[in-house]
């Protein structure tokens, strides 16, 4: 066969094999027998492998894996992930009704949808083939996982219609039951440690790095939404039509409700149907249906407005409290951790749970060897919800909350008005110089990446480091040959941390890099209490530099939008502290970002400041996200649809009818890349 031979027949069978993968896994309606689609695919891989030029990433014969990646490299999402507000409160979802209609009167309709219990999922297609799979990650930005999602049958590799030409497609990618039982059985036959529950088992799966291994895990996609700049929809119940038809799995169990009557009936039916489903769900999602509506409703700073996810009620189990211990956290907050008898729980053993404060353990009044109450807060966070009081017996003694720190001895405190203890001792308590180290060199802070949990507190115990600005002294013979045996809490496993060479110059490298980390995130990552990301950003926008920040009056930092006394009391007490002013000129001195590149006008909040913008269309000048960068720089808040709340429309070139459409029923200005020039020079 000749080499254009080959082409046509490698074209005819990807078609061929294209469609019985869609017809057997995403319609469960097989055209031919298993033995003859192994025939296609094998005539397949013949043909590519005499020719490789011809061969295609998303050729049907990378279903089976076989590529390697030795890391996943992190990707920024082009559509923040958002989550969705959860309630299990009836009352509370009753609440969410009544804020829609107060809004949009009587006007709009809900979609039901099932919450699957899985990893979320964002899918890049380019002229309708798959170029990119990304976890959600933080939700800004998360891990490229291409190779592997390739090998999950039920999500296409090229698609049956080629709707936009860039579109984003999201799902949840899980374990059905059956592959999970499987791969359990065979982790068992091996004398391997199972997975806890399938959810674990996927997320596990994709962060293998051999694709062939998770080609051989079975794991399935279910698809519920689509983005796009130029989506030809007008609601979201459409989105999903169309997703079927471009051959994605989309789940049979959704439902358009006229009344909050109708979603709890949704609800009620998939409670009782729940234990018998293929796989496992942990509640419903709930979504205004209208995609104008839905701008209507806009987003909060977390989550939109115009969506919400109901949860069923978490598994309980009972179970023997052994003891409590006290944890000590990087802001010396104090946790008090019930230590319990092993039971499992939503598929996962339990073995410790979170008792929050004294307050909370004073109202369990709980008791060495009591049978309590144990459930996981959303089906993660372990927690005791009571005592069986009637298997206690007269000579158990009661649990009383610490009087000192459990790692450095020293006498707690408590503020007045706050239910957590702290210890003061934040200069020489180990727990907390290891965990403002571990939030400096996070990946949404200094994003010191080649150093984790077991290499900081390696470098802690042999004295290396006490505080944040001794990363900046250390060099090649400071970490070469450093080595500690660290034991896992909870499954007492020991793994050893070695610094060879390698190891050392990736340290060094990262830290290196982290000299360039942007002013707002130097700022979130020096650690001053009761500043989160967001404050970060917008404090270092509107004072521009650090010693502005720093000599500010309580009054000044009351001034700037969203900050309370709590955020302005922990910056004051932060800069009171001699020891943190010779920790921030150290890190001057190391050369680390104390001020934004910004004219007079932008450090005093910024031309845009308090201005809700979103951006669609291709620009000319720069690319959209530039042009995001640009409006963030300048006080701008960028969203990512249209509302009554937002300010401006930044309109480029092949700008969709709809959004001009919606812009122009909610009087929103349309302005032009140079227009929001323009408005930051004047």
């Amino acid at each position: 066969m000749d080499k254009k031979k080959a082409k046509e027949r490698i074209e005819q069978l990807t078609r061929e094999i294209h469609e019985h993968n869609y017809r057997y896994y995403v319609l469960a309606e097989p055209g031919i027998s298993d033995y003859e689609f192994d025939k296609l695919l094998e005539e397949l891989q013949k043909l590519e492998e005499a020719y490789p030029d011809l061969a295609d990433s998303n050729s049907p014969t990378q279903r089976v894996g076989g590529q390697v990646t030795k890391k996943f490299p992190t990707v920024r999402h082009k559509y923040p992930m958002l989550s969705l507000s959860n309630t299990y409160s009836r009352e509370e979802l009753m609440d969410f009704d009544k804020r829609v209609k107060k809004a949009l009167g009587n006007t709009y309709e809900y979609v039901c949808e099932l919450k699957y219990d899985g990893v979320a999922i964002s899918l890049t297609y380019e002229d309708g083939e798959l170029t990119r799979a990304v976890t959600r990650g933080d939700g800004v930005q998360g891990d490229e996982i291409t190779n592997n999602v390739r090998t999950i049958h039920s999500i296409p590799l090229i698609l049956r219609e080629d709707p936009v030409s860039d579109l984003e497609v999201r799902g949840e990618i899980i374990m059905p039951h059956k592959s999970f039982l499987h791969l359990n059985a065979e982790k068992k036959n091996k004398g391997e440690n199972a997975f806890a529950n399938p959810r674990n088992a996927a997320a596990g799966s994709l962060k293998v790095q051999d694709s062939k291994i998770v080609a051989a895990r079975n794991l399935d996609c279910y698809v519920y939404s689509a983005n796009a700049d130029n989506l030809p929809f007008e609601s979201h119940w459409e989105s999903l039509k169309a997703l079927k038809k471009w051959g994605f799995k989309v789940s049979e169990d959704v439902k358009k409700c006229k009344t909050i009557d109708d979603v709890f009936d949704f609800i009620n039916h998939y409670e009782e149907k729940r234990a018998s489903l293929p796989f496992d769900i942990d509640g419903v999602v709930i979504k205004v249906n209208s995609y104008a509506r839905q701008a209507e409703l806009g987003y909060t700073s977390k989550f939109p407005r115009w969506a919400i996810a109901y949860k069923y009620k978490a598994e309980q189990a009972i179970t023997t409290l052994n003891d409590v211990t006290f944890q000590v956290g990087r802001t010396g907050a104090v946790t008090p951790v019930a230590n319990l008898e092993p039971v499992s729980i939503a598929g996962s053993t339990v073995k410790r749970a979170s008792l929050y404060n004294e307050e909370r353990m004073a109202e369990l009044d709980l008791h060495k060897g009591d049978k309590v109450f144990v459930e996981k807060g959303g089906d993660i966070i372990p927690k005791v919800t009571g005592v069986d009081t009637s298997q206690r017996s007269t000579n158990m003694q009661p649990f009383s909350f610490a009087t000192h720190c459990p790692e450095c001895g020293t006498k707690l405190r408590k503020n007045h008005g706050e239910a957590v203890h702290y210890c003061p001792n934040a200069k020489g308590c180990p727990p907390q110089i290891q965990g403002k180290i571990e939030h400096f060199i996070s990946r949404r802070a200094m994003n010191i990446e080649s150093l984790g949990q077991g290499k900081t507190e390696l470098l802690i115990s042999k004295g290396k480091i006490r505080n944040i600005a001794d990363l900046y002294d250390l060099d090649y013979h400071d970490l070469i040959g450093l080595e500690k045996t660290i034991v896992n809490p909870d499954t007492l496993k020991e793994k050893k941390i070695s610094f060879r060479d390698k190891t050392v110059k990736n340290i060094l490298d990262a830290i290196e890099s982290s000299r360039n980390v942007p002013f707002e995130r130097v700022l979130y990552a020096i650690g001053i209490r009761h500043l989160g990301e967001t404050m970060a950003r917008k404090l270092a926008r509107h004072f521009g530099d650090i010693d502005n920040l720093k000599n500010a009056s309580r009054d000044e930092l009351l001034a700037v939008k969203d900050v309370g006394d709590k955020v302005a009391d922990g910056i004051i007490t932060w800069f009171d502290d001699p020891e943190n002013l010779k920790i921030i000129e150290r890190l001057k001195e190391a050369g680390l970002q104390f001020s934004t590149e910004t004219d007079s006008k932008q450090e005093r909040g910024g031309a845009l400041d308090g201005k809700a913008l979103v951006v669609s269309g291709v620009f000319s000048g720069f690319s959209r996200d530039e042009i995001k960068e640009f409006i963030a720089q300048h006080g701008g808040e960028v969203k990512s649809s249209l509302s009554s709340r937002t300010d401006f429309l930044v309109a480029g070139d092949n700008m969709g009818p709809e959004k001009r459409k919606k812009a122009d029923s909610l009087n929103i200005p349309i302005i032009s890349e140079s227009d929001l020039q323009k408005m930051v020079r004047e």
